[in-house]
């Protein structure tokens, strides 16, 4: 946030970090889509003994084909429910690197997997990374970053899902065109599947210098670490005294302090009337969201457009083409959610989205099995159709709302049960979807039809909008009688005497609130503050 009427703008350092913990998610990303593509590597069904499809024995292929992804939803929950406790445990930089460090593991096992049990263990492990760093990045970015830039900012993640996606999408593509009858023929389908180790292996390296979370070190009182890291991510030339940074650290610290007077208590997330409000609209968030359709849409549309008459390279160059375009989505999402409201996006994308699944659903009832081009090249048009909608509206905007909603002590268990929930919608949706589209067909996509119209009228009655807001204001719109301060919507009057509070931060990052107190710094040691002159001089010492 700005000095009174200004807007904080990001600064290069600050967007520079968000991008690269992000890069995290973009191996969760690939790490899920790469599968769509591997199901279309002929040498995969080859070396594990799977019949293609209209071949005698494709029920039990779509069988494993569902059990890769379950496992791999199955190993999301536990990741999810990890990074609850590690967040805030041991802070959320240590998490993530936890997270890319498993992830790497279950991307080698996969990629070197010599039966289905060892693939479907590296999947497991893969996705206890992937679920891990779900939560946390998308954490990370929020709480990094201001009221005004927080949801470009967090969509960062959505442009790395994208980017994830897309990667998966033309490296499937290009390894089709692996020499089947080469000796090294596997290479076609293992070498996609050890590139998700690339993305957390950089994130490894370059970790040590990524900062602690300032609201996770204000809560283990480490203000000092705090404050210095607020001031570097927030600087800008225009404002050489930090005031934006001190303006928006005592607001922090407002809150912190109010939070410590709370008893922490089992699931607390469940205990509050507001808490559970949250709770509600995490899960009908992420639960919902999956049942638009989107990781049938990514992870099968190779066999959707099989079953629609393509043939050969063209599912997988179609399923590359779509993919690319999720980029432009995330990004318009990015430039465009801080304006317009996370709430509104929702409802857009989630009203297209069904739009398109129903189209879809009606044109393959109609024309599967059929000769007619036209109908069919209309079914692959409102395929797209969809994912233009879900990446422009939706993609990345789930990850903004259900981290920011909740307050800094209930983040990382209150993030962990939304983004669990978007696995075990998974569960249902990947593990039945291919069975599901081989037996039953169109009639399958009535499955996400009928929850996802009750999950509209959800986002519409259920789901404040919280752009603009502090992540410490957001409590208010859920009914938190512990909300220490205001940003959003207050008089000028208000941000003058917030900025004239911030001025008395000293370098501990302590607030003084009368002149002449003094304040416990680095220890024991006494730092005396005064107002007036004093301060001004004082406004830019750290």
């Amino acid at each position: 946030m700005g000095f009174t009427n200004n807007k904080h703008i990001v600064n290069t350092y600050n967007l520079l970090v968000v991008f690269f913990v992000a890069l995290g998610t973009l191996s969760t990303a690939y790490g899920l889509a790469i599968i769509g593509s591997t199901v279309g590597q002929p040498s995969f069904y080859t070396y594990f003994n799977l019949a293609t499809q209209g071949e005698p024995g494709y029920p039990h292929t779509t069988n494993m084909i569902g059990a890769l992804n379950g496992v791999n939803s199955a190993g999301a929950i536990i990741g999810c429910l990890t990074s609850a406790w590690s967040a805030d445990a041991v802070g959320r930089k240590r998490t993530i690197q936890l997270g890319c460090l498993i992830l790497v593991v279950g991307g080698a096992l996969c990629a070197g997997s010599v039966s289905i049990g060892m693939f479907i263990a590296g999947r497991v492990v893969a996705g206890i990374g992937a679920g891990i760093l779900a939560v946390c990045v998308p954490m990370y970015q929020g709480e990094i970053s201001t009221a005004e830039t927080r949801g470009a900012m967090m969509c960062v993640t959505g442009i790395m899902y994208a980017f994830g996606y897309t990667l998966a999408g033309w490296m499937g593509y290009a390894c089709f065109h692996f020499p089947a009858d080469s000796p090294q023929a596997t290479f076609a389908w293992r070498f996609p599947l050890a590139l998700q180790c690339a993305p957390p292996l950089i994130v490894l390296a370059g970790s040590s210098f990524i900062h602690f979370s300032p609201r996770w070190l204000l809560s283990k009182d480490r203000r000092e670490e705090a404050f210095v890291i607020v001031q570097r991510l927030h600087a800008r030339p225009e404002d050489p005294d930090h005031i934006a940074a001190r303006q928006e650290f005592y607001l922090i610290e407002k809150q912190y302090e109010l939070d410590k007077t709370l008893q922490p208590r089992f699931l607390e997330i469940f205990r509050t009337k507001a808490n559970r409000r949250r709770s509600l609209v995490a899960s009908l968030l992420m639960f919902g969201d999956q049942f638009l359709g989107i990781f049938v849409m990514t992870n099968y549309g190779v066999l959707i457009y099989a079953s629609l008459g393509l043939t050969g390279s063209i599912p997988l160059l179609l399923n590359a083409c779509w993919t690319t375009f999720t980029i432009v989505g995330n990004t318009w999402t990015a430039f465009y959610v801080d304006r317009f409201g996370r709430r509104t996006f929702m409802l857009i994308g989630a009203c297209g989205c069904v739009t398109a699944v129903t189209f879809l659903c009606a044109l393959t009832a109609t024309f599967l099995g059929t000769t007619n081009k036209a109908g069919l090249n209309a079914a692959v048009f409102f395929i797209w159709f969809y994912i233009f909608w879900w990446c422009f509206f939706v993609d990345a905007t789930q990850y903004v709302y259900v981290s920011e909603i909740w307050p800094n002590h209930l983040r990382s268990q209150g993030t962990a049960l939304g983004i669990s929930m978007f696995y075990l919608a998974s569960e249902v949706t990947l593990v039945a979807a291919p069975v599901a589209l081989n037996k039953i067909g169109w009639k399958f996509y009535l499955v996400l039809i009928c929850p996802s119209v009750v999950y509209i009228v959800c986002i519409y009655f259920l789901f404040p909008e919280t752009k603009g807001r502090t992540l410490e204001e957001i409590g208010t719109l859920f009914g938190d009688e512990h909300v220490a301060s205001h940003w959003y919507g207050i008089s000028e009057e208000e941000k003058e005497e917030i900025a004239r509070n911030a001025l008395k931060l000293t370098k501990s990052g302590r607030i003084l609130d009368e002149p002449g107190l003094m304040a416990p710094v680095n220890g024991g040691d006494e730092e005396k503050v005064t107002t007036g002159e004093e301060v001004q001089d004082a406004r830019g010492a750290v």
